[in-house]
């Protein structure tokens, strides 16, 4: 059992995570990674490491014999999955066994049992764990399907039975719905997990994500750890995450942990692992799935209860006890924790591409940030977008809360979109501070486009960026004086602002008009170096960082942000207008399915095709009424962003309006 070099097969924040506490430990590191990933930190971050394949997952960080090979060639006795990847696969776990590998994770045959929901469905509920009414039976005929949802009642949640993260997953609210919300689950499913076997449930509205983080030896011994709240969700995706749940009061919790260690034993398990529940208004939980591996959120457990889970995998798996008893666990204080994605979320959190300019993130008491990025670093579109978890602890949530705000507002990340202000915004929002949040929270707090759009780049932030841009075009220099007034063309967000800038010694006066809004500020010019600005604004003193990358401007003062791209001097943009009927893809990505044919009649928001990207599928709606002219694709293209992919000739009523 006992094993002295590990080899992490996986990538991102999880394994620069696993890698820095085996080191720590005395182990050997060993890291795997795609072509896309040969600059990545955590190939940096290990002792040795060895090229898997392309940068398709299904090419390197899914190809089971180059991970195996690559041990034999390292001489790693030991292999962690992490999450995600292989970190579910039972034939995975069996091959490192074959091969002599000692596998950090659980019994093949636990993976196997609880990676279906419908057979540790079935297994729960013979345990005497309660489970969510629904069918997991058989029979995947649609007519019998569509019987179910009429016996369970609308709405039910449409799941794939051998899914997780929110692929293959679809809430259905009414009959009409659901033969196409099952086609889209169907075939989510079975790109993203090889099957495409579903299950139903009724949906719970309102209710609570919660789960219990368990642990279990090689002995029989079996505890949790205390639960953790996930309830901020989009998509079926967690967004926030937290523990102690401000939910959960002491007989609940008691009452969780008890079913999830029965869980645990039922399918004899080892290792990590967490059983989800959902819990309604009145405190009634049900088993919704237990993941059989490390969760994304586990930092938030560690925060609270001092431990290190990683430390626990890699003693368990060399055949150690628990290192403690239940009786033994301890919650100190409350620790929250944020996703950081590469998206946009005023546009359908669309994943985003590129490369990262600045990485600056927060550090300070109660700070926690795991990441695999590092400035430099390039956001692909083969794997998820996350960049970093955010974390903070204190000895009670607000403080917490308070200590992840700001961690939220003064990182400075540019080069990608990322729903950094998005996330900050969920948490200075007074539902999420009074502890109310449910799984509908965001549905409902941030519902619609509008609501989801970053607010307006304050009148400081125009004026900081007219100063910076100015240099570019070598206007104004950092000199102490401008002959004249410069005018410059400034694109932000959907705007063109047109900008007046006059300089005397070290003050800057810049002056815009755009509608309504006017602006007139001045600033003065207290110190300056490459990236950084210290000005004065209405008497207050300011630390400004910026990034310039060519016409684009990436700024942040005192917790607001502002992206720019400097059109001066520039031809106008060739755009294309909304309703045009000209689609193009929003990423990169793999064309799944082609729905639109050349001459086929259209209307505004029919479906034209799906793309795959970032493990997740994004539909394509024509976005007018008419005949299709032109497919500029097909099914299995790799596509690049803003490629032109269907053309439509609009009805002449709708190109009027």
């Amino acid at each position: 059992m006992s094993f002295n070099k590990l080899l992490v097969a996986n990538r991102g924040e999880i394994a620069v995570r696993i890698i820095r506490t085996a080191r720590a430990l005395g182990y050997d590191t060993v890291a795997v990674f795609s072509e896309a990933d040969a600059d990545a930190l955590h190939v940096a971050e290990a002792d040795e490491s060895v090229w898997l394949g392309p940068a398709a997952a299904s090419a390197s960080y899914l190809n089971i014999d180059a991970i195996l090979d690559a041990a034999k060639r390292t001489g790693a006795e030991a292999v962690h999955p992490g999450y995600g990847f292989l970190s579910e696969n039972a034939e995975f776990a069996r091959a490192c066994g074959r091969a002599g590998l000692v596998f950090i994770g659980p019994p093949a045959d636990a993976i196997e049992l609880m990676g279906s929901k419908r057979r540790s469905k079935i297994a729960m509920q013979e345990a005497g764990v309660p489970t969510v009414p629904g069918y997991e039976g058989a029979s995947e005929d649609d007519s019998e399907l569509a019987n179910q949802a009429r016996r369970i009642g609308y709405p039910v949640m449409i799941k794939a039975s051998a899914g997780g993260g929110g692929r293959g997953m679809r809430r259905v609210d009414g009959p009409d719905e659901l033969p196409g919300a099952l086609a889209r689950a169907r075939s989510e499913s079975l790109n993203a997990f090889g099957s495409d076997e579903l299950i139903l449930e009724k949906a719970l509205v309102d209710a609570r994500h919660i789960e219990v983080q368990v642990f279990a030896d090689q002995h029989g011994n079996v505890i949790h750890l205390g639960e953790r709240d996930c309830s901020v969700q989009r998509r079926h995706q967690k967004v926030v995450e937290e523990a102690p749940s401000p939910f959960v009061d002491e007989k609940l919790r008691a009452a969780l942990g008890e079913a999830a260690v029965n869980a645990a034993r039922a399918c004899k398990y080892q290792g990590a692992g967490t059983v989800e529940f959902l819990v309604d208004f009145q405190r009634q939980f049900y088993f919704l799935e237990m993941n059989t591996r490390l969760q994304v959120e586990h930092p938030v457990t560690e925060c609270v209860t001092g431990q290190d889970l990683v430390a626990w995998q890699l003693a368990v798996a060399a055949g150690q006890s628990l290192p403690l008893t239940q009786d033994q666990v301890t919650l100190q204080g409350h620790a929250i924790e944020v996703r950081l994605y590469a998206e946009d979320p005023a546009n359908g959190y669309m994943p985003q591409t590129g490369r990262i300019d600045a990485w600056q993130p927060l550090a300070g008491e109660g700070i926690r940030v795991d990441t695999g990025v590092r400035e430099g670093s390039s956001v692909s579109p083969h794997y998820d977008p996350m960049l970093a978890k955010m974390i903070a602890w204190g000895p009670d949530r607000e403080t917490a809360r308070r200590r992840l705000g700001k961690v939220l507002r003064q990182s400075f990340i540019a080069g990608v979109t990322t729903n950094q202000a998005f996330l900050a915004e969920i948490l200075a929002a007074p539902a999420f501070a009074r502890g109310e949040a449910t799984t509908e929270y965001l549905d409902h707090a941030f519902a619609g486009a509008k609501a989801r759009s970053p607010r307006p780049t304050s009148n400081l932030l125009v004026a900081i960026a007219a100063v910076v841009c100015a240099q570019r075009a070598g206007t104004a220099g950092w000199s102490n004086s401008l002959p004249s007034p410069v005018s410059l063309d400034l694109e932000i967000g959907e705007s063109l602002i047109t900008v007046s800038l006059m300089q005397t010694g070290r003050r800057f006066r810049v002056f815009w008009a755009v509608g309504e809004r006017v602006g007139d500020e001045i600033i003065d010019l207290i110190g300056h170096e490459p990236g950084a600005l210290i000005l004065e604004h209405n008497g207050v003193r300011r630390h400004c960082r910026y990034v310039q990358k060519g016409a684009e401007l990436w700024c942040q003062c005192q917790g607001e942000y502002g992206q720019v791209t400097d059109r001066t001097g520039a031809p106008p943009a060739a755009t294309l207008v909304k309703g045009d009927g000209q689609l193009s893809a929003s990423m990169d990505g793999k064309v799944i399915t082609v729905d639109a044919a050349p001459g086929q009649r259209v209307a505004q928001g029919d479906l034209l095709l799906v793309l795959e990207a970032m493990k997740m599928e994004h539909p394509l709606r024509a976005n007018t009424s008419g005949v299709v002219e032109t497919v500029h694709t097909e099914a299995g293209a790799q596509v690049r962003r803003k490629q032109l992919l269907v053309s439509i000739i609009p009805d002449p009523m709708d190109a009027e309006t």
